[in-house]
């Protein structure tokens, strides 16, 4: 397809609105297209994650930010604006939230039954998807199982069972998918004649599949880098008659110079001739928007890669990615003539709520009903055990059960995805902060499970927020001013004085990182060397200190591995030396996920707090502190520190001392 280049634009259609008068609810396109010009419109989801119900699993509660069953809504609305639409999925469908696990680990799929997200999708009438990262979290066969029950194919171009063949076209495709399909359409031209048109799809997914799933993958499939699958298929496509060819990328967007085996691979993707537009993903963001900077070739306010319509519709169902192409028929080419890109969100954000802006499809909702109720079942009910109690009543004062679980679960994970890496073999270290720490959230807002029995819903307590894990490369020096930045939640403490307050209140709690793997004391005579923005004070400042690993004074210019999250390895909390430039694992999975996986691999977890930080002693000094009146039962046996109780704080919180005296 060659472009053109008229454009009508919805200011043009708003301006002569007047004129159009019973259509004024259509798209500009469909309102303005003359004889033989088409309006098609491609409308996506990306990154669902078995997110279908508008609820939140973990939390046990109703989300008005996610699920397909909104974003129902949206499509059935564009249908009705356009004459010609197609409904397509980006990839990660199949794993992400408790339904997908529940499916996976005890309900199963035996022959005949259709996956709830499949049945969502065939009750939605998509016309086609691509394979993202997560659909091979659970096995080859598992997958093949899902993809049997769809009622439209799946396509994925630079993925090959077994070898790879001499050439990508060569290659032997997986079960169920192919490299590329071309569907037969008939389009409505503005005369209201119908038309024949041919619509190629051709998906992709990162190579990284091979190291994140590398368990199932290995010896069984290889992979292709994204770029040169295009340029290998695409001509194909068009010699089988391909009039209209839309790459499904499951690949995020990144500015900058291609490079061989890019995981962000779309805007080089929209580079390949005979590609005319692009639905992205796997990065959870929104294209076009400001989420995005201008940079060469891509263009987040006119929602273009390479000047070809791209789009990107968030997660979990959070909102419908639109692609509107303006056709005319030229001889046998169809031509473009123009191209709209939107990305429209199922709710929006007031007063820190999220407010509804659609409800959702009833016969969305009725096609996995069954599945939903099963999924209630299953997260109210133990996935493992705890020996220890995991609560964060005393999180900022000393080493905490809570957080260790964190960290216990990022260390499994990490070490596992090292392996096979040029990072396999560097001591790794692992960072998690108390979410849960009181504060505004007042003297309830703790962690607080009992030994026994841990639940799915239980996971949401200890970790908040749907991070997903990260790997940063940093030195000794790089891991003591870490610390440093953390350090700065503590306010400075005078040798010899009593009921000094311990806490500072600017100083949010989810910056206050421990670093398990390593030892270390707080020396609180010293100034903080970072202010509570992580802008820096004092360079002078050393509050940490006998920081050791393996029983030894760390070495400065020794290389670590730390896990942590993409909030912190993206620069969250403006901790020093931390940023982009150091990550070197991007994980496809939350936090939360890896948290629930090590419960149910480990059955009973013991994550009792080991007091690899303390406070140094201070002659004389004592502090306090509030915190929820739950802690109580728990004060007497909190390691490394000696607490006790000293009244009632404000506002509802117990008050607490600490002698460091030593």
């Amino acid at each position: 397809m060659k472009p053109g280049g008229t454009n009508f634009s919805r200011r043009h259609f708003l301006q002569t609105a007047g004129a159009v008068g019973a259509v004024s609810m259509l798209h500009p396109y469909s309102v303005f297209a003359s004889t033989g010009q088409a309006h098609l419109r491609i409308m996506e989801t990306t990154d669902l994650h078995v997110h279908i119900f508008p609820y939140d699993y973990y939390g046990d509660k109703p989300a008005d930010n996610v699920g397909v069953a909104r974003t129902a809504a949206i499509i059935n609305e564009i249908r009705a604006e356009a004459s010609n639409a197609l409904l397509v999925d980006n990839g990660d469908f199949l794993q992400g939230n408790p339904m997908g696990d529940y499916i996976a680990y005890e309900r199963g799929m035996s022959e005949g039954q259709i996956h709830p997200i499949i049945a969502a999708m065939n009750t939605l009438g998509f016309d086609c998807s691509t394979l993202g990262n997560h659909e091979f979290n659970y096995g080859l066969d598992f997958m093949d199982a899902v993809l049997g029950g769809a009622d439209f194919p799946f396509v994925c171009a630079n993925v090959a069972s077994g070898a790879l063949g001499a050439t990508p076209n060569a290659d032997k495709p997986l079960n169920n998918v192919k490299p590329y399909t071309i569907l037969d359409r008939m389009v409505v031209t503005g005369d209201g004649t119908e038309h024949a048109i041919k619509v190629g799809f051709i998906g992709f997914v990162p190579q990284q599949i091979m190291n994140w799933d590398r368990r199932w993958l290995s010896g069984n499939v290889s992979t292709r880098d994204i770029v040169d699958a295009a340029a290998a298929w695409v001509p194909e496509m068009k010699e089988a008659g391909a009039d209209v060819i839309i790459a499904l990328s499951h690949s995020g967007i990144e500015a900058g110079t291609r490079q061989d085996g890019m995981e962000n691979a779309s805007l080089h993707v929209a580079g390949v001739d005979g590609i005319d537009a692009l639905v992205t993903g796997h990065h959870h963001r929104v294209f076009p928007s400001p989420a995005y900077e201008a940079s060469a070739g891509l263009d987040p306010v006119a929602g273009t890669l390479q000047g070809k319509p791209a789009v990107m519709a968030g997660f979990w169902g959070s909102h419908l990615g639109l692609i509107d192409l303006l056709l005319e028929k030229q001889g046998d080419e169809w031509v473009v003539l123009s191209a709209e890109t939107e990305a429209r969100p199922i709710s929006e954000r007031v007063e820190r709520k999220n407010i509804p802006l659609v409800e959702s499809d009833q016969a969305v909702l009725d096609s996995v009903q069954a599945d939903h109720d099963a999924t209630l079942a299953y997260v109210r009910r133990a996935v493992g055990k705890t020996a220890a109690p995991l609560h964060s009543y005393f999180a900022l004062v000393a080493d905490d059960p809570s957080v260790q679980v964190v960290s216990q679960a990022q260390t499994w994970y990490i070490t596992d995805m090292m392996k096979g890496t040029e990072w396999e073999g560097l001591p790794i270290l692992s960072a998690a902060a108390p979410f849960k720490a009181g504060g505004r959230g007042g003297p309830e807002y703790y962690t607080d499970v009992p030994v026994g029995d841990v639940a799915i819903k239980n996971v949401s307590d200890l970790y908040l927020y749907p991070n997903t894990v990260r790997a940063v490369a940093i030195t000794g020096a790089q891991v003591k001013d870490w610390l440093e930045r953390s350090a700065g939640i503590f306010n400075q403490v005078q040798p010899n004085a009593s009921e000094q307050p311990l806490i500072n209140p600017d100083f949010p709690s989810y910056n206050f990182d421990v670093i398990d793997g390593v030892t270390y004391q707080l020396d609180l005579t010293q100034p903080s060397k970072f202010d509570p923005k992580g802008n820096l004070l004092d360079a002078s400042a050393n509050r940490v200190v006998n920081l050791q690993y393996n029983g030894q004074a760390i070495d400065m210019n020794q290389m670590f591995i730390v896990a942590t999250n993409n909030y912190r390895a993206g620069g969250g909390g403006n901790f020093p030396g931390i940023g982009d430039d150091v990550v070197v694992f991007v994980g496809p999975d939350t936090n939360r996920d890896v948290l629930v996986r090590y419960i149910v691999e480990q059955g009973t977890i013991n994550p009792k707090a080991d007091a690899n930080w303390k406070f140094a002693p201070i002659e004389g000094a004592s502090v306090v502190f509030d915190t929820g009146p739950g802690g109580r039962v728990h004060a007497s046996s909190v390691p490394g520190v000696s607490i006790e109780a000293a009244g009632d704080g404000a506002d509802g919180f117990a008050r607490y001392r600490i002698d460091l005296s030593g």
